[in-house]
């Protein structure tokens, strides 16, 4: 016999049937293996489970007891079998995904929208937020994120796209100041300073390619980036911000970009999975869905 299970299973069927050949019928075995698998779980347990005659067979008190707790046991462990098939079937099951907020509010509903025509019994939960959240800690099964490339080589991780980024100010602000050719013509203006990348401003020169680090300091800093791009709109500083979240103001005359040949280094939209040996078939599906999906938005505007 295959293990303790399969034997209980047995017993269960012979208990239901009343009989070892009914129960051999419907497991596809031999009268023979069946009185054999009842026989080893009774030497397991100890006690006797069944009394057999002629003429037909009948649990024991303690198998009659028995019968109750391991019937439950058994339905338990087959909705846990089922439902973990559910799940690797990509027909079922929760996935969790956490992603930034702006990111979010912008791009996961279609992209929700694509997944659930494809998997329409998975329950997506989101959760919105520009905190880095720990993946395994929280329980989640996915995270997007926006940020320089990884740096941590035990993480399991996926380049989605590269995210452009660009220097941005209100036309009142930079009339104000004059016209800038350099970096360091950005001394004399205040600065909108993002919480998750607060190790400081760099841009490439466009002459000789060397990153060149500018000379801000942030007076008012959020882990929000659409709030940055408010407050470049509403002339309280210049920030430096993925294209997406500032194209709008860019086209309306809004705001109005910096140094447009010095380019800030490359960020990424990256996938981040807790430490599977393989994805599972649910989260391996949103990859797909969400590394297909136009990501031309992320680029710098034309």
């Amino acid at each position: 016999m295959s293990g303790q299970i399969e034997r209980i299973r047995i017993f269960l069927d012979v208990l239901d049937a009343r009989s070892f050949a009914e129960a051999a019928r419907r497991r596809g075995l031999s009268p023979p293996a069946v009185t054999r698998a009842v026989a080893e779980l009774e030497a397991e347990l100890g006690t006797q489970l069944l009394v057999r005659t002629t003429r037909k067979v009948a649990p024991t008190l303690a198998g009659e007891r028995y019968g109750v707790d391991a019937a439950r046991i058994v339905a338990d462990l087959d909705r846990a079998d089922a439902a973990l098939k559910a799940l690797s079937d990509g027909d079922g099951g929760l996935l969790r995904l956490a992603a930034p907020l702006s990111f979010g509010l912008r791009f996961l509903p279609q992209i929700v929208a694509q997944f659930r025509v494809l998997w329409p019994r998975t329950e997506l939960r989101l959760d919105l937020s520009d905190r880095f959240v720990d993946i395994v800690e929280g329980g989640y099964d996915m995270a997007l994120r926006i940020s320089g490339p990884p740096d941590d080589k035990s993480s399991i991780w996926r380049k989605i796209a590269s995210v452009e980024r660009v220097l941005v100010a209100a036309p009142a602000l930079v009339a104000e100041h004059g016209p800038m050719d350099h970096p360091r013509d950005l001394r004399a203006l205040p600065c909108l300073g993002y919480a998750n990348m607060a190790d400081g401003w760099s841009l490439r020169d466009p002459a000789s390619g060397a990153s060149v680090p500018v000379p801000v300091r942030a007076m008012t800093v959020s882990d929000n980036g659409d709030v940055l791009a408010r407050l470049a709109e509403m002339g309280q500083g210049v920030a430096l911000l993925p294209c997406f979240m500032v194209a709008e103001a860019l086209e309306e005359g809004r705001l109005v970009e910096l140094l447009p040949d010095w380019k800030a280094p490359e960020i990424w939209l990256t996938a981040f999975y807790p430490p599977y040996e393989r994805l599972p078939l649910p989260v391996a599906r949103l990859t797909e869905v969400v590394e297909g999906f136009d990501w031309s938005g992320l680029a710098r505007s034309p």
